[in-house]
Protein backbone atom coordinates (compact mmCIF):
# COMPACT_ATOMS: atom_id res chain seq x y z
CA UNK A 1 0.00 0.00 0.00
CA UNK A 2 1.19 3.58 -0.87
CA UNK A 3 2.07 6.06 1.78
CA UNK A 4 -0.65 8.12 2.88
CA UNK A 5 -0.21 11.88 1.35
CA UNK A 6 -0.53 14.84 3.38
CA UNK A 7 -1.10 16.59 -0.07
CA UNK A 8 -4.92 17.57 -0.85
CA UNK A 9 -6.55 15.69 -3.22
CA UNK A 10 -8.28 17.88 -5.64
CA UNK A 11 -12.21 16.15 -7.92
CA UNK A 12 -12.22 18.97 -10.66
CA UNK A 13 -14.53 18.73 -13.84
CA UNK A 14 -12.47 16.77 -16.73
CA UNK A 15 -11.14 18.92 -19.91
CA UNK A 16 -9.86 17.37 -23.06
CA UNK A 17 -6.48 17.37 -21.92
CA UNK A 18 -7.33 15.06 -18.85
CA UNK A 19 -8.31 12.23 -21.98
CA UNK A 20 -4.78 10.99 -22.30
CA UNK A 21 -3.47 10.69 -18.76
CA UNK A 22 -6.87 9.16 -18.14
CA UNK A 23 -6.78 6.39 -20.82
CA UNK A 24 -3.16 5.70 -19.59
CA UNK A 25 -4.63 5.38 -16.31
CA UNK A 26 -7.78 3.32 -17.95
CA UNK A 27 -5.12 0.67 -20.01
CA UNK A 28 -3.11 -0.26 -16.42
CA UNK A 29 -6.47 -1.27 -15.29
CA UNK A 30 -7.78 -3.07 -18.68
CA UNK A 31 -4.66 -5.17 -18.50
CA UNK A 32 -4.57 -5.92 -15.46
CA UNK A 33 -7.93 -7.90 -16.43
CA UNK A 34 -9.93 -8.02 -13.37
CA UNK A 35 -12.10 -5.17 -13.60
CA UNK A 36 -13.24 -4.17 -16.82
CA UNK A 37 -14.50 -5.90 -19.51
CA UNK A 38 -12.36 -3.70 -22.44
CA UNK A 39 -8.64 -5.41 -23.35
CA UNK A 40 -5.24 -3.62 -22.68
CA UNK A 41 -5.47 -2.87 -26.76
CA UNK A 42 -7.86 -0.30 -25.96
CA UNK A 43 -6.96 2.83 -28.31
CA UNK A 44 -7.08 6.35 -26.88
CA UNK A 45 -10.13 6.95 -29.06
CA UNK A 46 -11.77 4.07 -28.48
CA UNK A 47 -11.49 5.02 -24.49
CA UNK A 48 -12.69 8.56 -25.16
CA UNK A 49 -15.71 7.40 -26.53
CA UNK A 50 -16.31 5.02 -23.73
CA UNK A 51 -15.90 7.10 -21.32
CA UNK A 52 -17.57 10.19 -22.64
CA UNK A 53 -19.97 8.73 -25.59
CA UNK A 54 -23.01 9.07 -23.86
CA UNK A 55 -22.69 12.60 -22.43
CA UNK A 56 -22.90 13.09 -18.64
CA UNK A 57 -20.49 14.36 -16.36
CA UNK A 58 -16.38 13.77 -16.44
CA UNK A 59 -14.58 14.33 -13.34
CA UNK A 60 -10.59 13.78 -12.56
CA UNK A 61 -9.20 13.46 -8.81
CA UNK A 62 -5.57 15.20 -8.87
CA UNK A 63 -2.38 15.25 -6.11
CA UNK A 64 0.27 17.58 -6.69
CA UNK A 65 -0.77 18.16 -10.51
CA UNK A 66 -1.29 14.50 -11.58
CA UNK A 67 -4.21 13.59 -12.35
CA UNK A 68 -4.60 9.94 -10.39
CA UNK A 69 -8.22 8.80 -11.36
CA UNK A 70 -11.59 10.09 -12.35
CA UNK A 71 -15.47 9.11 -12.82
CA UNK A 72 -17.76 9.43 -15.60
CA UNK A 73 -21.19 9.84 -14.31
CA UNK A 74 -24.38 9.92 -16.53
CA UNK A 75 -28.25 8.58 -16.56
CA UNK A 76 -27.82 4.65 -16.90
CA UNK A 77 -30.53 4.72 -19.42
CA UNK A 78 -32.32 7.30 -21.26
CA UNK A 79 -36.15 8.24 -21.25
CA UNK A 80 -38.15 6.51 -18.30
CA UNK A 81 -34.81 5.53 -16.86
CA UNK A 82 -33.16 8.68 -16.67
CA UNK A 83 -33.41 9.57 -13.49
CA UNK A 84 -31.44 6.68 -12.39
CA UNK A 85 -27.41 7.42 -12.78
CA UNK A 86 -24.79 4.98 -13.40
CA UNK A 87 -20.98 5.52 -13.42
CA UNK A 88 -17.75 4.02 -13.51
CA UNK A 89 -14.27 4.97 -11.71
CA UNK A 90 -10.77 4.92 -12.21
CA UNK A 91 -7.71 4.86 -9.83
CA UNK A 92 -4.23 4.76 -11.11
CA UNK A 93 -2.62 1.65 -9.94
CA UNK A 94 0.60 3.15 -8.00
CA UNK A 95 -1.75 5.42 -5.87
CA UNK A 96 -4.23 2.54 -4.80
CA UNK A 97 -4.87 3.40 -1.02
CA UNK A 98 -5.10 6.50 -0.74
CA UNK A 99 -8.96 6.55 0.19
CA UNK A 100 -9.40 7.84 -3.61
CA UNK A 101 -11.62 5.69 -4.75
CA UNK A 102 -14.02 6.90 -1.61
CA UNK A 103 -13.46 10.36 -2.28
CA UNK A 104 -14.16 10.01 -6.29
CA UNK A 105 -17.72 7.77 -4.95
CA UNK A 106 -18.34 10.66 -2.32
CA UNK A 107 -18.16 13.34 -4.64
CA UNK A 108 -20.23 11.46 -7.70
CA UNK A 109 -22.85 10.85 -5.04
CA UNK A 110 -23.04 14.58 -4.19
CA UNK A 111 -22.97 15.30 -7.72
CA UNK A 112 -25.85 13.08 -8.96
CA UNK A 113 -27.77 14.37 -6.28
CA UNK A 114 -27.25 17.88 -7.47
CA UNK A 115 -28.40 16.55 -11.11
CA UNK A 116 -31.59 15.67 -9.51
CA UNK A 117 -31.11 11.74 -9.76
CA UNK A 118 -32.80 9.73 -7.51
CA UNK A 119 -30.99 6.34 -7.20
CA UNK A 120 -27.62 5.44 -8.43
CA UNK A 121 -27.17 1.73 -10.16
CA UNK A 122 -23.59 -0.25 -10.93
CA UNK A 123 -24.98 -2.56 -13.50
CA UNK A 124 -21.32 -4.57 -14.19
CA UNK A 125 -19.43 -4.67 -10.76
CA UNK A 126 -16.98 -7.86 -10.77
CA UNK A 127 -17.63 -9.59 -7.65
CA UNK A 128 -13.68 -10.67 -7.23
CA UNK A 129 -12.98 -7.11 -7.13
CA UNK A 130 -13.29 -6.98 -3.08
CA UNK A 131 -11.97 -3.31 -2.50
CA UNK A 132 -14.72 -1.95 -4.80
CA UNK A 133 -17.52 -4.30 -3.53
CA UNK A 134 -16.70 -3.19 0.32
CA UNK A 135 -16.76 0.47 -0.90
CA UNK A 136 -19.94 0.43 -2.72
CA UNK A 137 -21.69 -1.37 0.28
CA UNK A 138 -20.03 1.21 2.84
CA UNK A 139 -21.76 3.79 0.40
CA UNK A 140 -24.70 2.21 1.24
CA UNK A 141 -25.18 0.44 -2.04
CA UNK A 142 -26.63 -3.02 -1.98
CA UNK A 143 -25.96 -6.07 -4.45
CA UNK A 144 -29.59 -6.34 -5.95
CA UNK A 145 -28.27 -9.01 -8.69
CA UNK A 146 -26.47 -11.12 -9.51
CA UNK A 147 -24.86 -12.10 -13.13
CA UNK A 148 -23.57 -15.58 -12.78
CA UNK A 149 -19.75 -16.05 -14.80
CA UNK A 150 -20.47 -12.63 -16.49
CA UNK A 151 -16.88 -11.66 -16.35
CA UNK A 152 -13.91 -13.36 -17.84
CA UNK A 153 -11.08 -12.91 -15.39
CA UNK A 154 -7.80 -12.77 -16.23
CA UNK A 155 -6.42 -15.22 -13.87
CA UNK A 156 -9.91 -16.64 -12.46
CA UNK A 157 -11.99 -17.33 -15.58
CA UNK A 158 -15.00 -17.01 -15.93
CA UNK A 159 -16.00 -14.85 -12.57
CA UNK A 160 -19.94 -13.23 -11.30
CA UNK A 161 -20.48 -9.92 -12.08
CA UNK A 162 -22.65 -7.66 -9.58
CA UNK A 163 -25.96 -5.10 -10.07
CA UNK A 164 -25.25 -2.75 -7.15
CA UNK A 165 -27.63 0.10 -6.39
CA UNK A 166 -28.92 2.58 -3.83
CA UNK A 167 -31.08 5.42 -3.37
CA UNK A 168 -30.42 8.65 -3.30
Amino acid sequence: MPESTTFPIVIRKATSQDMSPLWAIFRQIAAEGQTYVQSESISEAEFVEYWTGRGGQQWVAELQGEVVGGYTLRANHPGRGSHVATASYIVSPARQGLGLGRKLGEHSIAQARTESYKAMQFNFVVSTNVRAVALWKKLDFEVVGVLPEAFQHKDRGPVDALVMFRRL
